[in-house]
C-alpha cells in the first residue's frame, strides 16, 4: 500500500508541474499532465532506494533553519568579496571526511552544501565517505577551519534528523 500511495502522490506531483509548466489550468492540460505523469513512471521507473532510520521532525526543522541561516550569511559573505577593493578571493579544494551512513543523506549533505552560495560539491568518494568541496575564499586557515565546520555542523544536524546510531542497522 505505501508503494501505492508514493505512485499516486508523483503521479500529483509530475501533473502539478507539467500545470505550472503550461500555465494555465485546463481539463486539457491536466489529462495530459496525468498522461505524461504516468508515463514517466512507467517507461523511466526508479530503483528502490534503501532507507533506513526514521525522520525527526524537529531536528529536521532546525537543520532547515541552520541552513537558511547560512544561505543568509554565505550571500552577504559572498558579497562582500565581490564588492570589496583589493584582490580577488583565494579558493581551493577542501577533502573533508564524512561520518554518514546512508547513501542518501550522503548525497543530501553534498547538495545541501552546493546549494550554499561560496561552495560546491566537486566527487564523492562512496567507499571512502569522503567529499571533494570547492569552495571560494580558503586564503587563511580561519577561513578553511570555517568551511569545515560549517560542513560538519551541517553532517551532524542530518544524523540527528535522519540517520540517528540507534535507529541505523549495519
Amino acid at each position: 500500500m505505501r508503494t501505492a500511495g508514493l505512485r499516486v502522490l508523483t503521479v500529483l506531483a509530475l501533473t502539478v508541474v507539467w500545470l505550472l509548466l503550461w500555465g494555465r489550468f485546463t481539463p486539457a492540460n491536466v489529462v495530459g499532465g496525468l498522461a505524461v505523469a504516468v508515463g514517466v513512471l512507467v517507461l523511466l521507473p526508479l530503483p528502490r532506494v534503501p532507507v533506513q532510520g526514521l525522520l525527526h521532525p524537529l531536528s529536521w526543522l532546525r537543520l532547515a533553519l541552520r541552513v537558511g541561516w547560512y544561505l543568509v550569511l554565505s550571500s552577504m559573505h559572498l558579497a562582500w568579496l565581490a564588492i570589496r577593493p583589493g584582490p580577488p578571493p583565494r579558493n581551493g579544494v577542501l577533502q573533508v571526511h564524512s561520518r554518514l551512513k546512508s547513501d542518501l543523506v550522503l548525497v543530501l549533505a553534498g547538495n545541501i552544501t552546493t546549494m550554499i552560495p561560496g561552495s560546491i560539491l566537486l566527487e564523492i568518494d562512496q567507499v571512502n565517505r569522503i567529499m571533494y568541496y570547492h569552495v571560494l575564499d580558503v586564503g587563511s586557515p580561519r577561513s578553511v577551519a570555517q568551511s569545515r565546520r560549517q560542513v560538519a555542523e551541517l553532517e551532524r544536524l542530518l544524523v540527528q534528523a535522519f540517520e540517528r546510531d540507534s535507529e541505523w542497522l549495519p
